[in-house]
């Protein structure tokens, strides 16, 4: 008797989770039996872009309670809930970021806040103002701050910024000098100096922590090393340097926010010419701050925007403004990744997606396969005109455009005049210096 081999299938592998009246349609990797493969991925890849500009809304809202111009943002090291914010008047408020509410607030300084930074353990915080004194506040883990300062150290200068160790009991201050303290102690425990006037910004690496990046008001950005007597090197640029950030996932990048509107990525070994310039700013960049992927960060600008830079790119992927929004003093990317918070002048701070048109909450499986699926397609096909132009295309207010059509064509112009007076000169009296080397003066070692 012969056999008969009978195919045997389980239905439920074939049905829809949702609805059980629709099949799933089998199909074939086989390139020769789908022969419009790409044909369909670069029409959904397009879909995908559009959608993307469709869907893109950054803006989550404002918190509101200030009653100056907003100076310092301070992220809390244990709580994504928690933020830190002084302002112009003095007042240190701190915010319920879920709920959009004020968690605390105190008069902390006379004058303006100049600086803030949290323990690595988020019990307590430190500040320093224009009254030539540092003050050491604690706060709960709801964000209460307490009604008197813990502990309080007077100055002998006005100090500009304050950053904390990322791990041990120890902070640094800029002013005239650059101080180190040890929180035990009412006097610095070592004092950096390299014949500058003032020095405006500090920053503690997160990676090497007994490292320290400063900028100072003669235009130079300095690097200390803790474990020395000296400052270890001294780069001078053309114009100054308002703010520094290090990539948290690379020991030696960081990047500064310079007052020609561009913004330098340097490797600390290597001073000579920037890794990378990043231009888009039509104005001063006032603030930088890293996200915790090290992948890219945020800027924040005096013309009224902020703008979010992959750290490999020289021009931004995305730039958020308001029609309310005055000039941007304070930026910084929260622990988690997905928000950015940023301070201007109208005495606001604003919360945004740090991807535009990323769905906030719990996604389903289903959900999270098509955005991969769509992120795949995009990456593929973004070299393509039409989806390189829907994904490049940004509207920016009437100001913004002209002053970038002006800054171009100004450029185009110089390197025109500079061709051409190579072309008429005798050979190697003109050399060719690269952009990224002409804004730099020079190198201190």
């Amino acid at each position: 008797m012969p056999k008969i081999k009978v195919l045997s299938r389980n239905p439920d592998d074939f049905l829809r989770e949702t609805k059980h009246d629709i099949h799933k349609v089998p199909r074939s990797s086989n390139a020769a039996e789908n022969p419009f493969k790409e044909q369909v991925e670069y029409t959904r890849a397009l879909n995908a872009v559009k959608l993307e500009r469709t869907f893109a809304k950054p803006f989550l809202g404002a918190l509101d309670g200030h009653r100056d111009g907003v100076n310092v943002l301070c992220k809390h090291p244990t709580s994504l809930a928690l933020l830190l914010s002084g302002a112009c008047d003095g007042e240190i408020i701190s915010w319920n970021v879920p709920h959009q509410k004020l968690a605390s607030k105190v008069q902390a300084h006379e004058g303006m806040v100049q600086g803030m930074a949290a323990h690595c353990s988020g019990r307590y915080f430190f500040s320093c103002g224009s009254d030539k004194t540092i003050k050491q506040w604690s706060v709960d883990a709801e964000g209460k701050i307490g009604a008197e300062p813990d502990n309080t150290l007077l100055a002998k200068c006005i100090y500009t910024s304050l950053d904390h160790h990322w791990k041990d009991d120890m902070f640094v201050t800029s002013g005239s000098r650059v101080d180190v303290w040890d929180e035990r102690r009412s006097e610095p425990v070592r004092s950096f100096a390299w014949g500058v006037d003032s020095v405006h910004h500090v920053k503690f690496n997160p990676v090497e922590t007994y490292l320290l990046g400063g900028a100072a008001h003669d235009r130079s950005i300095l690097l200390y090393d803790m474990r020395g007597s000296a400052p270890l090197r001294k780069v001078i640029m053309k114009l100054r340097t308002n703010a520094l950030s290090w990539n948290p996932m690379e020991a030696f990048t960081l990047t500064s926010a310079n007052e020609d509107g561009n913004l330098y990525t340097f490797d600390m070994r290597k001073l000579s010419m920037p890794l990378n310039m990043h231009r888009d700013h039509t104005a001063a960049v006032m603030d930088v701050d890293y996200s915790p992927t090290g992948r890219e960060f945020v800027s924040a600008g005096y013309d009224k925007v902020i703008r979010i830079f992959p750290v490999d790119k020289g021009h931004s992927r995305e730039v958020y403004h308001t029609k309310r929004m005055q000039r941007v003093g304070s930026v910084v990317w929260s622990r988690d990744s997905k928000y950015i918070f940023s301070a201007s002048d109208e005495m606001n701070i604003r919360v945004w997606k740090s991807v535009a048109w990323e769905a906030l909450g719990k996604l389903a499986p289903r959900e999270k396969a098509a955005i991969n699926y769509a992120n795949a397609l995009k990456e593929r096909y973004g070299s393509f005109k039409q989806v390189r132009r829907i994904q490049r295309n940004r509207h920016v207010p009437k100001h913004i455009y002209n002053e970038m059509k002006q800054q171009r064509e100004s450029r185009e112009a110089a390197t025109r005049r500079e061709e051409r007076k190579r072309a008429h000169s005798k050979a190697g009296s003109v050399p060719f210096v690269s952009v990224r080397k002409k804004q730099m003066v020079g190198e201190v070692e």
